[in-house]
């Protein structure tokens, strides 16, 4: 309890502060900062700076970290969660950034139970009461396109949403329960018809990423949503009002009236 208090007093004093000046070249860098309204605009900037303030940053493979780096991460991070309450990704205590792709140690399980490890290159990872990890070539990049449905850090970052309820499974803490029986309904549909156009090549607006499995499914959809927004809202509507509800925003809307 008092630990929680002297938390708050510590964000209260940080945020009565004016937002750096020299930070806010790098939001504006950020196309989709623009099209937000004036006070969506303001909560970026209030959760940029309690997570610059409050996460381990660490620089890796020579990186040497910057206020570019961490503001320009936090500003994507900071998207995801503008539309609900929260409480600045409180499982996310290190953010670890690599220049560019990195290596990890992937395990998996053979027909025969025999556990298998190989050395995987990626551009993001994210662990369930572990750091997110980010390339940042890819996390910067990610960030300047906002239109591809490519965007490592809402990715990562939609993981951690996932994981706040201990299941990885692509579904999220939902606000109310009986949210549950839709989002399994059309989660399930929207899964399996990506799934069926990865197995016969046939195109997808998604990323055929998402096939890997429920929980990537829900990260891509993210990525998608805010991204290309509008091509989700008109092909996967149900997908669209799905996510809109969730995330408490209506991408398609912001971008088509900016």
């Amino acid at each position: 309890m008092i630990f929680g208090w002297l938390r708050r007093r510590r964000r209260r004093r940080l945020l009565a502060k004016p937002f750096p000046a020299e930070w806010l070249p790098y939001l504006d860098g950020l196309p989709f900062y623009g099209t937000l309204a004036r006070d969506e605009q303001e909560r970026v900037r209030e959760i940029v700076r309690v997570l610059q303030s409050e996460k381990n940053w660490e620089g890796c493979g020579g990186l040497v970290l910057t206020d570019e780096i961490c503001v320009v991460i936090s500003a994507q991070a900071a998207l995801l969660v503008l539309g609900f309450e929260h409480d600045y990704y409180p499982r996310v205590r290190s953010i670890l950034v690599y220049p560019s792709t990195f290596v990890v140690q992937g395990r998996d399980t053979g027909s025969k139970g025999d556990i298998r490890s190989e050395r995987q290159a990626t551009l993001g990872e994210a662990w369930s009461r572990g750091p997110v990890v980010l390339a940042w070539d890819a996390s910067r990049l990610g960030g300047a396109n906002a239109e591809d449905g490519r965007n490592v850090v809402l990715h990562e970052f939609a993981h951690k949403l996932d994981f706040r309820d201990d299941v990885v499974d692509g579904t999220p803490i939902l606000r109310e329960g009986e949210q549950y029986e839709a989002w399994h309904r059309i989660m399930t549909v929207e899964y399996e018809s990506l799934v069926a156009k990865a197995e016969s090549g046939r195109p997808a607006l998604l990323d055929k990423y998402g096939a890997t499995e429920p929980a990537e499914f829900f990260a891509v959809a993210t990525e998608c949503f805010f991204e290309k927004s509008r091509q989700v809202r008109k092909k996967h509507a149900e997908l669209y009002e799905l996510l809109r509800t969730y995330y408490g925003q209506d991408p398609a809307e912001r971008y088509g009236s900016s």
